[in-house]
């Protein structure tokens, strides 16, 4: 018989590592769903938003608050450096075919990678837990430490706030009207081309908020923009690529089967994900919580 503290421990494992894909994932849909964009780059925001604040919290020292300040300024830092390429390159690109997109955001795939390289090296990097969440606390026989809760919490407080805003605001109504049909929305008097550029910050923002929080729990090196922007397409190719819930339960079923494939299969754990995603590409491939796109 398994422990049942040790399934009950696997299975916050697999939530906390839902809740770290399920903020960058989030930011990867919606920039597909309003922009139609495969952003590979994204994996490279959330690689430079750990680089990000690990740096800052050691200009500030490692008092209680500069984490936090550290996670903020990152996110910021590449919610600006979204909007830049956005604005300045991206957005040229928009009128051709999609292959020329999926190629240019490969490219900042390689040069962002070389950067930080010349910049923090290829050594492994890491980030101390806050001081008010370095402890730990046990529940159910299973040590839990509360930075894990605090991130367990914070996933679906910001999916409700992303909801919220999404379902109850103005900017939020403008755009699903973008997702759904950008030339009448430009008709209506809507400067889309704004609206392109704002939902391209939010995307990076998520992706920098996600890498300066993974920082305390995964270590900083090169090559991590590649591992997550992988995790983070099964995600959204399961959950339904521009679904705002469907990536939410995407990610809770990724976290899940990964964690419990280590007991079936512990050498092969990641091939029970890659199965899944494959039988629903044949099955549904447009996700579960996604709709098929119109030819």
């Amino acid at each position: 018989m398994i422990d049942p503290s040790f399934l009950f421990a696997q299975a916050l494992s697999g939530l906390t590592a839902a809740m770290f894909l399920f903020l960058i994932a989030s930011g990867l849909s919606l920039i597909f769903g309003v922009l139609r964009v495969l952003n590979f780059a994204h994996g490279s925001f959330y690689m430079i938003g750990a680089y990000l604040a690990f740096q800052v919290v050691q200009w500030a020292g490692r008092d209680a608050r500069s984490f936090w300040i550290a996670v903020v300024l990152a996110a910021l830092g590449i919610a600006v450096l979204g909007g830049l390429i956005e604005r300045l390159l991206l957005r040229h690109l928009y009128q051709r075919e999609e292959l020329y997109q999926l190629l240019f955001t490969y490219a900042l795939v390689l040069i962002i990678s070389d950067v930080a390289k010349v910049v923090w090296g290829t050594g492994q990097l890491s980030v101390s837990r806050p001081p008010g969440l370095s402890g730990a606390f046990r529940i159910f026989g299973t040590i839990v430490p509360w930075y894990n809760l605090f991130i367990l919490v914070l996933g679906p407080t910001i999916a409700l706030a992303f909801w919220l805003v999404l379902h109850r605001t103005r900017a939020g109504r403008f755009i699903r009207a973008g997702a759904l049909d950008r030339e009448m929305l430009g008709a209506l008097g809507i400067n889309v081309s704004r609206l392109y550029t704002g939902v391209f910050v939010i995307g990076s923002f998520m992706a920098g908020l996600a890498g300066g929080l993974v920082t305390p729990v995964k270590a900083i090196v090169p090559g991590m923009d590649v591992e997550i922007i992988v995790e983070a397409f099964i995600v959204v190719v399961i959950g339904g690529l521009g679904s705002f819930w469907g990536t939410f339960l995407g990610a809770l079923i990724y976290g899940q089967v990964l964690s419990f494939g280590i007991l079936i299969f512990p050498r092969f754990s990641i091939f029970s994900v890659f199965a899944l995603m494959a039988v629903m590409l044949i099955v549904r491939p447009w996700g579960l919580l996604g709709r098929p796109l119109k030819t």
